[in-house]
């Protein structure tokens, strides 16, 4: 058996030897694996070989020494054959190097111009989709304001006698009428037409004189390619359809004031010199950037317009309440000139309320961030709260009074919430929304008791509602702002404090900002009152503003209006329904 073994291992061990060209037949590990498999057989093998077969195992032994010699051999070609793989590795030059590298700089290069250019593109992309969010945001608050319209031809007409309601809602038709077309021929220009210094302030401090009738508007390039958009990308359009709304409702506030006794196309004449002259230099100050808006070194703070527009149309429906007179039998008999229809009153009240969202929360003018979002939501919360307030506020107090609900009383108290929230629903927290909205009630009630005892004749009490509380509204804004416990003030920064040059919260402003907006206050009722009285004191003295008696007796729709009555009550028409 041994002889045998031996002979096979003989025969074997050749095909293993130093001299076969081991990379052409197989892989070296493998053969290297394979070696060791048949010396481990071999020993096996030999363990196995009896006893008398003793002469061979010697043999056999010499045999086995001479496999595993040639397995070291084996394995250090192994070992030899992986360095000159190593070594074969493909030289390259110092020059094809820096070659390599040039390439692949200017592939860096390349990557980094295509960045950048999608970069510039995602940029501009973001601005124009800002844009369009704040141009849609500010075309839905300007069209909820219009609508605002609705609600004061609603409640003026109901505040009055139905021998009028034909003609009080004429009147405000064509006050927004008249309004937009002095607003576009000189308004606009007036209270934004520059020309601005490079602070961005009005160069001269006082009123626009520039892009009278939308002048300017629209360019054209050197191709006649016609453009509206200008930075921050939007139109200029856009910003004349907002503020066109808030002046129309400037000038219709003073609409209610002089119902039931003037001429209407004598106030339709006041409702172009409100809304072209007088109105718009209170914007010039103010909103325009003018002298105003950085007064006291402060600068005035109305966010929403309690003093500009509010107080421009309460104080001027009270001069033309004054120069007017009361109405005929207003204080001698006035059961006989109670709110014909309550539905209409709340109806118009209601419709304000829901108007007055446009105007607060759109005075952000913006609504294409996270913090826009958050101040328009801040803005709509104390607006609500502060309706509420002050309509019960006044609802408990005229209760109170009398013993009797008063649902007109609720009514003009809601909008006395209102209008007091206006100039500080975006620098109050949500408590001092409810807290400056029952001291409007408050103010309202006074008020109006007060012209009752003057003998001022205010059909649905305008001047209260809009400039008692709107005076309170921008005195709150200073009185109540959110750092006021800190020494800081806010203002129009909002959440933020305002800040130095160095980013610091300014402190001591308090004075200051109290200060600027007594100015403001001061500087409105002197303009708009004093203007507003002359205009109407002239027009008085032509003869022509105030309606002869025998037509304020039978009634203005009687007397000049076709259909003669608003509502049809006659007999036929009410038999078995009730009325």
């Amino acid at each position: 058996q041994g002889s045998i073994l031996a002979q096979a291992i003989l025969v074997e061990a050749p095909r293993f030897s130093c001299g076969t060209s081991i990379g052409t037949v197989r892989p070296a590990l493998w053969l290297e694996e394979k070696m060791a498999m048949r010396v481990a057989a071999t020993v096996a093998l030999l363990a196995s070989v009896s006893a008398d077969a003793a002469p061979k195992v010697s043999e056999l032994q010499h045999d086995v020494e001479d496999l595993q010699r040639e397995l070291a051999e084996l394995r250090g070609m192994v070992n030899s054959e992986n360095s000159e793989r190593r070594l074969q590795a493909p030289v390259v030059t110092e020059a094809e190097f820096w070659t390599q590298v040039y390439a692949l700089g200017n592939m860096s290069a390349s990557n980094t111009a295509a960045a950048d250019e999608l970069g510039t593109a995602v940029t501009d992309a973001d601005a124009e989709m800002a844009a369009a969010m704040d141009s849609m945001w500010l075309l839905l608050c300007g069209t909820l304001v219009m609508f605002m319209h609705a609600g004061f031809a609603m409640l003026e007409t109901g505040c009055c006698r139905a021998k009028n309601a034909s003609n009080v809602l004429m009147k405000n038709l064509v006050n927004v009428c008249v309004g937009t077309l002095a607003w576009y021929f000189f308004g606009w220009g007036l209270a934004y037409g520059g020309p601005y210094d490079d602070d961005g302030y009005l160069e001269n401090g006082f009123i626009g004189g520039a892009e009278f009738a939308a002048g300017g508007f629209m360019t054209t390039d050197d191709d006649g390619v016609i453009t509206a958009i200008e930075e921050p990308g939007q139109s200029k359009m856009l910003g004349w359809f907002f503020q066109w709304a808030f002046c129309t409702a400037a000038a219709t506030i003073v609409s209610g004031g002089v119902a039931e006794r003037v001429q209407s196309p004598t106030y339709a004449c006041y409702s172009f010199v409100m809304a072209g002259f007088i109105y718009p230099v209170v914007v010039a100050w103010t909103w325009g950037y003018g002298w105003l808006a950085k007064v006291a070194d402060v600068g005035y703070m109305d966010f929403a317009g309690s003093g500009i527009v509010h107080l421009t149309g309460g104080i001027s429906a009270l001069a033309g309440a004054i120069v007017l007179g009361p109405r005929k039998g207003r204080f001698e008999f006035p059961d006989q000139f109670q709110a014909h229809s309550l539905p209409l009153v709340v109806l118009g009240t209601l419709s304000l309320w829901f108007g007055w969202y446009g105007f607060n929360c759109g005075s952000t003018l913006a609504m294409s961030d996270a913090a826009t979002g958050a101040m328009a939501a801040q803005v709509a919360m104390n607006t609500t709260l502060a309706a509420a307030t002050g309509g019960l506020t006044v609802f408990i107090l005229r209760y109170a009074q009398t013993k009797l609900y008063d649902v007109g009383g609720l009514c003009n108290g809601i909008l006395a919430g209102l209008v007091s929230i206006t100039a500080p629903c975006g620098n109050v927290e949500c408590g001092s929304a409810v807290a400056i909205a029952a001291i409007g009630g408050i103010i309202y009630v006074a008020s109006s008791t007060m012209q009752k005892k003057l003998r001022i004749d205010d059909p649905v009490d305008a001047s209260s509602v809009h400039g008692a509380c709107g005076i309170w509204g921008v005195l709150a804004a200073a009185l109540f702002d959110w750092g006021k416990g800190f020494d800081h003030y806010h203002g129009w920064s909002g959440f933020s404090c305002m800040t130095d040059d160095e980013g610091n919260c300014q402190t001591g402003l308090g004075g200051s900002a109290l200060g600027a907006q007594i100015a403001l206050i001061l500087a409105v009722i002197v303009w708009a009152g004093s203007l507003s009285g002359i205009t109407f004191f002239a027009l008085m003295k032509t003869g022509q503003l105030r309606v002869d008696k025998e037509t304020e007796d039978k009634g203005m729709d009687v007397a000049h209006h076709s259909p003669s009555k608003a509502y049809s009550m006659d007999e036929s028409n009410t038999v078995g329904t009730g009325y």
